[in-house]
């Protein structure tokens, strides 16, 4: 199983050994021993960047590795990882608002379901638990504003069983995948929209 150095440490470089690379349609697909790159799941898209001088493309969790997809093919043994900063940077914003929503929901009476923090597609799911109250698109940014201006730092804990994320005393969510280290990087959270449909309660957002 590849080492999930993403887990525990935000660094964009490392230095990894490289276990396989095999032919995968018009690149090649390749293996290391530990990665800095977040694989596409849990709601957000994956890291690109480079492994030595070949271009990742995209990268996936199969179920014995982390595999990463890349346009040229990558010798065996050590080689030097790098992210894709500011790809990186935006996913992790645009997903550290979605737990943020995520909060705001619960404090209200609704129940998260679903998150999907792709560019340009964010939007948190809920349904109605007892004593919902009804969402504004206003009230839910104020609400934001105001734990973007305390700079909320995050809170990472891992244990053997599971990761769980959080900010500052909000609580905490069990999360495979990337967020700012502190809540000032988010700048300003965006309602597009608060939509409900068949029960079920639709928070469209992106990032400014």
């Amino acid at each position: 199983m590849t080492q999930r150095l993403f887990f525990t440490d935000d660094s964009l470089t490392a230095d990894v050994e490289v276990i396989g690379c095999t032919p995968h349609e018009a690149g090649f697909a390749v293996t290391l021993n530990a990665t800095p790159f977040h694989p596409q799941g849990g709601g957000q898209p994956s890291d690109t960047g480079w492994i030595g001088d070949s271009q990742v493309l995209k990268v996936v969790q199969e179920p014995d590795a982390i595999v990463h997809f890349v346009n040229s093919a990558v010798a065996t043994g050590p080689a030097r990882a790098t992210v894709d900063a500011e790809r990186r940077q935006l996913n992790a914003r645009l997903h550290s608002a979605g737990h943020l929503i995520g909060v705001f929901g619960e404090q209200s009476g609704w129940l998260p379901t679903k998150a999907h923090h792709w560019p340009g597609e964010c939007r948190v799911s809920f349904t109605p638990g007892q004593n919902a109250q009804p969402l504004e698109p206003q009230a839910i940014e104020q609400q934001l504003e105001q734990w973007v201006i305390a700079n909320l730092p995050r809170i990472t804990h891992v244990d053997a069983e599971q990761r769980t994320i959080g900010f500052g005393d909000l609580p905490s969510y069990p999360c495979g995948g990337t967020h700012v280290s502190s809540l000032s990087e988010l700048n300003a959270v965006s309602v597009l929209s608060v939509t409900q449909k068949k029960g079920v309660l639709s928070v469209r957002y992106h990032v400014d």
